[in-house]
């Protein structure tokens, strides 16, 4: 009789379980922390619900009504002045972290210390906000050494009200933004430069090619990812504005509200315990985010759709066949 052969069969063990495991805390925290708040948010905003003294008005359904008093109020105001304080630190922002950006990425410039200078631009983000706040407030007071030094030197006959006059508390604020985020802006921005293909550069300078060409039609292009990241996020922080102008204006978004934030115009709602509006300002300020992140990365990565290796062939049409004819010579 034929021996009989034993055939073992071996198991494959799958370990796909295990990564929902390891993901299901992160699930856990975000559901109960913030989509349940989330949520709790949306349905307090349709109703009324505040504290008068010790009387506890509500909660009454009242539909929409506390989204059209807070659309018709006082809101459409303090978003300009968010707006306006954030694109005054902004576009300085921008403009000098990608200066610095490319001074510290060019081989050709080989500039000495770039760790000692990444790490001083770097410092103003760990300071707190509040700490830098009281600062500033102290730099620009009556009595500060701004107005000093402008008296010594004959500039000035008396010291200027710096935090009376919309336009220059405006500008210190958003001094104070750029001040602390363009460092995290110029580090954003030197990874994303770094990880473009040299070759492009050193292809386009054999074909003659200027530096501000160069920067326009090869660094910018494939810089617009990082780019919109930046602005995204240098956006959501501008509408979240809080910390600086709470604590410089002692909450009153000094002087007449033209430093009043929507942060701090919820703030206000909340600590009078009006619930409902304070739910409504919250909701229109999420939608606003969306609307204007969705926008923002709709519009600035349309046109790019070109692949990355392809990028110097069709920016400088047949720059990549110049080299090759330059090898074999």
């Amino acid at each position: 009789m034929p021996e009989k052969t034993e055939r073992k069969t071996h198991r494959s063990v799958s370990y796909a379980k295990w990564g929902y495991f390891f993901i299901a805390p992160f699930f856990a925290v975000f559901i109960v922390f913030q989509l349940i708040p989330l949520l709790s948010t949306f349905y307090y905003s349709l109703f009324e619900y505040y504290r008068v003294g010790l009387k506890q008005i509500g909660p009454n359904f009242v539909y929409f009504k506390n989204y059209i008093e807070v659309l018709t109020g006082e809101m459409p105001e303090y978003a300009l002045n968010t707006l306006i304080i954030w694109i005054m630190g902004f576009i300085p922002q921008i403009l000098v972290s990608m200066l610095l950006a490319v001074w510290f990425t060019s081989y050709r410039l080989k500039l000495r210390g770039q760790r000692f200078f990444k790490t001083v631009i770097y410092m103003p983000n760990l300071i707190m906000a509040s700490a830098l706040a009281m600062l500033f407030f102290m730099l620009f007071s009556p009595v500060g050494p701004v107005n000093q030094m402008l008296t010594e030197w004959g500039i000035i006959d008396q010291s200027i009200l710096f935090f009376n006059i919309p336009i220059t508390a405006r500008a210190i604020i958003a001094f104070m933004n750029f001040l602390m985020w363009f460092g995290n802006t110029t580090i954003l921005l030197m990874a994303g430069i770094m990880g473009i293909d040299q070759n492009l550069f050193e292809t386009a300078q054999i074909d003659g090619a200027k530096p501000f060409m160069i920067f326009i039609k090869i660094t910018l292009p494939l810089l617009m990812p990082i780019l919109v990241y930046v602005l995204i996020t240098s956006m959501i922080g501008g509408i979240q504005m809080f910390d600086i102008p709470q604590v410089m204006t002692n909450r009153l978004g000094t002087p007449d509200r033209t430093t009043m934030t929507l942060i701090m115009y919820l703030n206000r709602h909340l600590t009078s315990k009006n619930l409902g509006l304070g739910g409504a300002v919250s909701v229109i300020v999420f939608i606003m985010t969306s609307i204007l992140s969705v926008f923002v990365y709709s519009s600035l990565m349309r046109n790019y759709r070109i692949p990355r290796e392809k990028a110097g062939t069709a920016l400088f049409g047949k720059t990549k066949q110049k080299q090759s004819e330059v090898e074999v010579i």
